[in-house]
């Protein structure tokens, strides 16, 4: 990713993500966001993941594929909808807060990726380096670039993906899905 994030702007939206965090599982209201005493670049428009981890595990991950928000509203709306939001765990408590480690993923513009077939598919694809998202009509599932570390092998990666979005494991190799990649500028606490 070009157009990288300095150090100091990383850790204004870890801090905004963790205070976002913190506050809202006590329960608590957020101030509002006050865009004008931050940089630049965390006014614009940004879209952004924010992982959440515990003890190594997944604790929850949310987040935009397209950008419609400043950044920084971006980051600090998904560290709260990781933390309460994420259907596949329970809420973070507050007796959590402290095991919890945070990670945001800042995205680019997703672009559609052509191919011709599965075999061609797996060719484009640049593991470790991609996030991919598939479509079929209404569905739709994606990947940070974070998975290939779990994931390795492009054919796995891609059944696992098409199995989270609902379709059998090979639904890429028999249907020629819509496929969009991006990179992403990783930074946590």
């Amino acid at each position: 990713m070009q157009d990288k994030l300095t150090p100091e702007e990383q850790k204004i939206l870890l801090r905004l993500a963790r205070e976002a965090l913190t506050l809202r599982v006590r329960g608590e209201k957020l101030p509002p966001l006050e865009l004008t005493s931050l940089p630049p670049r965390l006014r614009e428009e940004g879209a952004s993941f924010v992982t959440l981890t515990m003890r190594g595990e997944l604790r929850g991950c949310i987040g935009a594929l397209e950008a419609y928000q400043p950044l920084a509203q971006d980051v600090r709306d998904h560290a709260v909808a990781a933390a309460l939001e994420d259907p596949r765990f329970p809420p973070v408590q507050e007796r959590e807060l402290g095991a919890i480690q945070l990670e945001v993923s800042r995205l680019t513009r997703p672009l559609p990726l052509a191919y011709k077939n599965a075999d061609d598919l797996l060719s484009k694809l640049k593991p470790h380096v991609d996030g991919v998202i598939l479509r079929d009509g209404f569905r739709r599932a994606t990947f940070l670039p974070q998975v290939w570390q779990s994931l390795p092998n492009a054919a796995d990666f891609l059944n696992h993906l098409c199995q989270k979005m609902g379709l059998n494991e090979s639904a890429w190799r028999t249907k020629h899905l819509e496929a969009l990649t991006y990179q992403v500028e990783e930074f946590h606490e």
